[in-house]
């Protein structure tokens, strides 16, 4: 019986307990929250059901929470319910209600934590969205951890997810980057407003090589060349860096493509005819703060040009005629104004402003030695992606991008995270599933087989742990869904890793010499099979491997 299962049982209890007692069962919440003891003296799960109800049913919540224990008592699932303090329930389940968990793992196998809670949802998702004047720096390849781990668990719920990429195609960044490109190759410094490093004097000789009379064109034709051929070069390396590092998209959606088919016009037209866009100073003003903006915006300005939010008011109405119920858009720290712009835009065209979300993610700080290492794109000083995955790997990578809640920075220490030990979280991880993969051999060569299992006979106090444990798992995944916090799972994987390595330190799985294999050699055989499942469960919604060897 997972924790979901239990909550499940509680509510219903408490329904026919409240009914028969002629109380209104409506005060119920429409989900009982259980959660786990620190101290597991206390029992195997706890709730404050009748705390959070009785006043509101007209009862006292240790009277209440006493007719509780006495109906959960006549559970087949329940082995023990006591009252504590003013009326929470501590509950100890029986163990065949622990054994079934197991079963349910081994069934369900891959489908273990997956559900249809969000079926019939579709959900665009944009992330990463680099401006294409240089490669993936620490803050996109956060979002492109971030962001693809987000997917997998909202499509581990049944939605339909779309994983979009805004190419950042037009304005003033691009033309910068094309100046830069344009000295570079005419072996002159950098503008002053422009970009530098190695990479801008490489997609210059490329530039060269696919165009080498570029140099000699007239201003406007030599500055698109460059811009036009430098883009495609640097997108290119981006979507190659992604690729590699294990996240790819559905969509690649061009900026410039709004402007040249008129969906920015359009949209402005639109915004007009509603009366949400007011004339003032020879300028077009969206009226946001009578949809909770702290400020008015600009979206046409005086000198008839498109501001920047004109495009992404398109940008919004295209995903909504595609058909999204919601758009999520994954930003950096330095966006967090577009969170009130983008939900006004959203009511100003009749949508409700629920149907935009925006996660703001703070900064990646890089450690070397003790010391942090500074980066400027202008400067040429970038930390990319590929910069991050030579030093300690892809799937280090992903995880200490993905390990912490996207409003924390994060400060990775290069040492820390290439080293082979368990101080280093993902190695933590894996190596318990290569451990237990390791085992599963063992258990072949030894002929054990975890068939037919008795998980009555799993008593010990570790065994017990990580059998909860791996029933945790359903509700981490959901809360991480419902949350947008891929974090959760990270943070749940280590502590079942963790879980897991107390009972094998704990608890002989396999036989030793000439011992025969016992019974409980089985069942725990069959729980180290279904911890290594798990694992590799949660690993996967991470984008990280599960090794089979370490």
């Amino acid at each position: 019986m997972t924790p979901a299962d239990l909550a499940e049982l509680l509510r219903a209890t408490a329904a026919t307990v409240l009914t028969e007692r002629g109380l209104d069962a409506a005060v119920l919440p429409a989900a009982v929250t259980v959660d786990r003891p620190r101290n597991p003296e206390h029992g195997d799960y706890a709730t404050n059901v009748a705390m959070q109800v009785a006043k509101k049913a007209g009862v006292a919540p240790r009277d209440l929470a006493t007719w509780l224990a006495e109906a959960l008592a006549g559970q087949s699932a329940v082995d023990e319910v006591d009252v504590a303090g003013p009326g929470f329930l501590n509950i100890r389940l029986a163990k065949s209600a622990q054994g079934a968990i197991v079963e349910r793992v081994l069934t369900e196998g891959e489908a273990y934590g997956r559900s249809d809670s969000l079926a019939g949802t579709s959900i665009n998702l944009e992330f990463v969205s680099a401006n294409p004047t240089g490669p993936v720096h620490l803050g996109g390849t956060r979002w492109a951890a971030v962001g693809d781990a987000l997917g997998r668990i909202l499509t581990s719920r049944g939605a339909a997810v779309t994983r979009e990429y805004y190419f950042n195609d037009h304005g003033a960044q691009i033309d910068r980057f094309a100046r830069s490109l344009v000295a570079a190759a005419q072996g002159l410094p950098a503008p002053e407003d422009g970009y530098a490093g190695e990479y801008i004097a490489e997609i210059a000789a490329h530039v060269l090589e696919q165009r080498p009379d570029a140099l000699d064109l007239p201003e406007d034709e030599r500055q698109e060349a460059f811009r036009s051929i430098g883009v495609d070069a640097m997108f290119t390396k981006i979507k190659a860096d992604l690729h590699e590092f294990g996240t790819d998209f559905d969509v690649y959606f061009h900026e410039n493509s709004l402007f040249e088919s008129g969906a920015v016009e359009r949209a402005v037209e639109t915004l007009k005819a509603s009366g949400n866009l007011y004339e003032k100073d020879g300028a077009w003003w969206l009226r946001s703060t009578e949809y909770g903006d702290d400020k008015d915006r600009v979206v046409v300005k005086s000198d008839g040009n498109a501001a920047y939010i004109a495009g992404d008011i398109a940008y919004f109405q295209d995903k909504r005629a595609r058909g999204f119920d919601l758009c999520i858009y994954m930003l950096g720290a330095d966006h967090h104004g577009y969170i009130g712009r983008l939900k006004a835009a959203a009511a100003a065209f009749g949508d409700d402003p629920a149907t935009v979300e925006v996660l703001i993610g703070q900064m990646v700080n890089l450690v070397r030695d003790g010391v942090a290492v500074k980066m400027s794109k202008r400067a040429g000083t970038v930390i990319s992606l590929d910069d991050l995955v030579e030093a300690i790997g892809i799937d280090a990578a992903r995880y200490v991008m993905v390990r912490s809640s996207v409003d924390q920075s994060i400060d990775i220490d290069l040492a820390l995270w290439a080293s082979k030990s368990n101080d280093n979280p993902v190695y933590y991880v894996q190596y318990a599933h290569a451990r237990l993969c390791s085992l599963a051999r063992g258990a072949a060569e030894l002929g054990v087989s975890a068939d037919a299992p008795d998980f009555s006979l799993l008593v010990h106090e570790n065994e017990g742990d990580l059998i909860r444990t791996l029933g945790d798992f359903p509700r981490v995944v959901e809360s991480a869904a419902s949350l947008r916090e891929p974090h959760r799972i990270a943070r749940y994987l280590e502590d079942l890793a963790g879980a897991y390595h107390r009972f094998y330190g704990a608890c002989r799985v396999l036989p030793r010499g000439d011992e025969e294999a016992e019974p409980v050699h089985t069942a725990r055989l069959a729980l180290g099979n279904a911890t290594r499942r798990v694992l590799a469960n949660g690993l996967d919604l991470l984008g990280v491997s599960a090794p089979e060897k370490m």
